[in-house]
C-alpha cells in the first residue's frame, strides 16, 4: 500500500467543490463552537462560583438535543434539508449575538445565559439531522466514508485548537469577543451550505408529528445493521466512558497535578486526530461493521488497561490508543448510518444517532462516577472496560450482518 493511501482519503475534496466549501464552513463554525463551550463554562463559574451551575451547562445542552432531536428529525424528512440547515444556522448565530451582547454589557443572571445556550442547542438539534443527509447526496457512495473522515479530522483538530484560542481571547478581550467570534463563524457555515442544491427527501416524505417519529423508531429497531451499530456505540459510551474519573485518577496517582489532568484529555484527542488522519485504509476497505466492532472492543480494552497502569507515560499511551479506537468506531458508525438508511428516513436516524452520541457519554460518566464512589477509580475503569468488551462481543454474535461487513447491499438492508 502506498504512503498516500495510508492518510485520510481526500478524493471528496478533489471531486466535489460543494463539499470543499461545506467542509470549510463546518470547520470554522466548529472552531467558534468549541470556543463558546469554554466561554460559557468560564462565564457561569465566574458569575456563580458554583459547580452546580457549571454542571447545569451540560444539562441545558443535553435536554434540547433529546427532546427536540427526534421531532426535528421527522420535520427534516418532510422538508428541504438545505433550507432547514440554513434556518438553524441563522437561529444559532442570533443566539451567539445575544450571548455576545450580554457578555459586553454584563449584569445578566446566569439563568439567562443558560437559557440562551439551551435555545442555541435547540437550533443545533434541528440542524444536525439536516446536515446528516448532505454527504450521501453530494458524494458517490464509495466516498461517503472519506467525507465523514475529513469532517471528523477537522472537527477534532478544532476541538484541540478551540479551547486554546478561547483561553487567549478570554484573557485579552473577555467573554463578549469570544461569543462574537462564534457568531461570525456561523456566517462561514451559512456560506458553506448556501451553495448546496435543494435537498428534499427522496422516496416519500415523513408523516407529521409523533407518527413520523414512530416510523423512524420502527426502522431503527427493525434494521439489524443500523441497530447493531448504535447498540455498539452505547456499549462503548455508557459502560466505559472514563472522563469523569480523570480528576480522581489524577488525585490518586499523580497528586492532583492539573497538568497531568489536562494531558489525560489531550491524549484522547491526539489519538482521535491521529487515527482519523490515517484513516485511508479504513474508509477504502468498505467494511465498516467489523471495523466498528474491533475498534469498540479496543476502546474497552484500552480503558481497562488504563485502570491497571500506574505510570504516567503508560497511562497516557493507553488513552491515546483509546482515543484512536473511539475515532475509528465513530467514523464506522456514521458510515453505516449514512449508507444503510433510506434517504426518506435519514433525518430521523441521524437525529437518533446524535442523541446516542451525546447522551451515551453523559450517562457513562455518571455510571463511572457512581461506581468509583462506592469502590475506586481502578475498579470503575476495569469493570467498565470489561463490560464494554462483553457487550460488543454480544452484539457481534447476535448481529452477523454487522459482523460480516455492514456495507450497503442492493436492497438497502
Amino acid at each position: 500500500m502506498s504512503i498516500g493511501r495510508t492518510f485520510v482519503d481526500v478524493r471528496p475534496l478533489r471531486t466535489s467543490p460543494v463539499f470543499r466549501r461545506l467542509l470549510i464552513g463546518r470547520t470554522v463554525s466548529s472552531l467558534g463552537g468549541f470556543m463558546t463551550v469554554v466561554t460559557v463554562m468560564y462565564q457561569v463559574w465566574d458569575m456563580t462560583h458554583s459547580s452546580v451551575w457549571t454542571g447545569a451547562v451540560g444539562l441545558v445542552q443535553a435536554v434540547p438535543l433529546v427532546t427536540v432531536g427526534l421531532f426535528a428529525g421527522a420535520w427534516v424528512d418532510r422538508a428541504d434539508r438545505r433550507r432547514v440547515f440554513l434556518l438553524s444556522t441563522v437561529g444559532s448565530a442570533v443566539c451567539a449575538v445575544l450571548l455576545a451582547v450580554q457578555g459586553f454589557t454584563g449584569h445578566v443572571p446566569a439563568a439567562v445565559v443558560l437559557a440562551l445556550v439551551a435555545v442555541q442547542t435547540s437550533f443545533t438539534a434541528v440542524g444536525a439531522p439536516a446536515s446528516g443527509v448532505f454527504l450521501p447526496r453530494l458524494l458517490p457512495r464509495d466516498q461517503v466514508g472519506a467525507g465523514l473522515a475529513l469532517q471528523q479530522v477537522t472537527g477534532q483538530s478544532m476541538m484541540l485548537l478551540g479551547p486554546a484560542v478561547a483561553g487567549v481571547v478570554l484573557g485579552w478581550w473577555g467573554v463578549g469577543v469570544c461569543y462574537l467570534l462564534d457568531a461570525l463563524s456561523f456566517g462561514m457555515a451559512f456560506y458553506g451550505a448556501y451553495g448546496l442544491p435543494a435537498l428534499p427527501p427522496e422516496g416519500g416524505k415523513s408523516r407529521p408529528g409523533l407518527h413520523g417519529v414512530l416510523d423512524g423508531l420502527r426502522f431503527l429497531t427493525g434494521h439489524r445493521v443500523v441497530r447493531g451499530a448504535l447498540l455498539t456505540d452505547l456499549a462503548a459510551t455508557v459502560l466505559s466512558m472514563p472522563v469523569s474519573l480523570f480528576p480522581l485518577v489524577d488525585s490518586e496517582r499523580f497528586g492532583g497535578d492539573p497538568r497531568t489532568l489536562g494531558l489525560f484529555l489531550s491524549a484522547l484527542a491526539v489519538g482521535g486526530v491521529a487515527a482519523t488522519a490515517l484513516s485511508g485504509p479504513v474508509t477504502r476497505l468498505a467494511r465498516p461493521g467489523p471495523v466498528m466492532l474491533c475498534a469498540s472492543g479496543t476502546w474497552g480494552a484500552a480503558l481497562a488497561l488504563f485502570g491497571l497502569t500506574s505510570g504516567g507515560w503508560a497511562g497516557l499511551g493507553t488513552l491515546v490508543l483509546a482515543g484512536a479506537a473511539d475515532a475509528v468506531a465513530v467514523l464506522s458508525r456514521a458510515t453505516i448510518v449514512q449508507t444503510r438508511t433510506p434517504d426518506a428516513l435519514l433525518g430521523r436516524v441521524t437525529a437518533a444517532e446524535t442523541i446516542v452520541g451525546q447522551a451515551g457519554p453523559q450517562i457513562g460518566n455518571l455510571r463511572a462516577g457512581l461506581v468509583a464512589a462506592r469502590t475506586s477509580a481502578t475498579t470503575a475503569l476495569l469493570t467498565g472496560g470489561l463490560m464494554c468488551l462483553l457487550a460488543v462481543l454480544a452484539v457481534a454474535v447476535r448481529t452477523p450482518e454487522l459482523r460480516d461487513g455492514g456495507a450497503v447491499t442492493p436492497d438497502g438492508r
